[in-house]
């Protein structure tokens, strides 16, 4: 085994994937997914749920309440706490109505009132009139503006699918990725009969979630099935128990399937780390031939586990090649630099 100084160029093999997408997040599909967690119901205008929402930040409309529409940021959901309805609360009718007109006719996707509060009526027939939904929430406004807008953030992430099979390895979230039949469902099988997850088989939905990363689920109609050629569909959850599927897991490595052939350049000392970007993100991917004999599953550990080491600050390829040097030139002085990574990566 020879010590490496540089790193050598790959060609890194294609994901199969989808389009990249975002989603039309609409007042339902808002209300839908959040109104548990942020203890809503809506109260008026239901013929304008399905308004569309067109940031992922809520706004409280602060001045536009005096009739100051300069900047007014109409394309968000509106909230209005405490200070805002105290405010209208002391005008009189006539004045409410038309504050509130002047607001609804921005065309506003809709409003959410905190605390609890009650929306006087004669602003329950103008939300009605103008099909403006109002959603009313239990919570403050300092809890609810952050959470609602992280919820937002996860309905308007980027979001991809591809031809891969995902596992939870050890709280690793490994996307295996390869061609068809090359073996990815029976690898994933084998891991879970040794205590691992399964989150997707096959197709894997991704969304970038900001700075949370890549996170991976499964299709509905799909969760907690597995392909296994000359079987047919097993039903994972009923075999090996509710704890070896798992809804959803951040991805964190990706290990790529490649049918081995004669003469092909295989990796042997995990100094040259290459990378894929899915959805702008960078993912660590190791690849992996595969040919009869190899346990793939067990090589899918090993890199699960050599990941997290390498995120703890710990490379055994790294230290073991400053060995080497070390031992042919005693004077070579321990480096710090990470292991090289392969930069020119697919785009996905």
């Amino acid at each position: 085994m020879k010590a490496k100084d540089t790193a050598t160029a790959r060609t890194l093999p294609i994901v199969a994937q989808g389009k990249i997408t975002t989603a039309t997040v609409s007042v339902r599909n808002f209300y839908d997914a959040t109104h548990e967690a942020l203890q809503m119901a809506i109260i008026a205008g239901h013929d304008g749920m399905g308004n569309i929402i067109r940031e992922k930040s809520l706004n409280r409309p602060a001045l536009a309440l005096t009739g100051y529409f300069k900047h007014f940021a109409h394309n968000h959901l509106q909230v209005f706490g405490a200070g805002e309805m105290a405010y209208l609360g002391d005008l009189d009718t006539a004045r409410q109505i038309s504050i509130m007109e002047q607001i609804m006719a921005r065309k506003i996707p809709g409003i959410v009132i905190a605390r609890g509060l009650d929306l006087p009526e004669p602003l329950s027939s103008v939300a009605a009139r103008f099909k403006v939904p109002v959603l009313r929430s239990r919570l403050d406004s300092n809890n609810l503006i952050p959470e609602a807008t992280i919820r937002l953030e996860q309905l308007f992430a980027p979001r991809t699918n591809l031809h891969a099979t995902l596992v939870d390895v050890r709280g690793i979230g490994v996307l295996i990725q390869g061609a068809s039949g090359v073996g990815k469902s029976e690898c994933a099988l084998a891991l879970i009969e040794r205590g691992h997850s399964l989150v997707a088989d096959d197709y894997v939905q991704i969304e970038l979630l900001g700075d949370h990363g890549l996170r991976g689920t499964p299709k509905d109609l799909s969760r907690g099935y597995l392909e296994c050629r000359g079987i047919g569909i097993i039903n994972v959850g009923s075999i090996y128990g509710a704890l070896s599927v798992l809804p959803r897991k951040d991805i964190n490595l990706v290990v790529t399937f490649v049918f081995w052939r004669e003469g092909m350049e295989e990796e042997r000392t995990g100094i040259e780390q290459h990378t894929v970007e899915i959805l702008g993100q960078h993912l660590p991917n190791v690849i992996l031939p595969v040919r009869p004999g190899r346990d793939m599953a067990r090589l899918v550990e090993v890199a699960a586990m050599t990941h997290s080491l390498r995120q703890k600050g710990m490379d055994p390829a790294r230290e073991f090649n400053e060995r080497i040097l070390r031992h042919l030139n005693p004077a070579t002085p321990l480096t710090t630099d990470a292991p090289r990574t392969q930069q020119n990566t697919p785009t996905y």
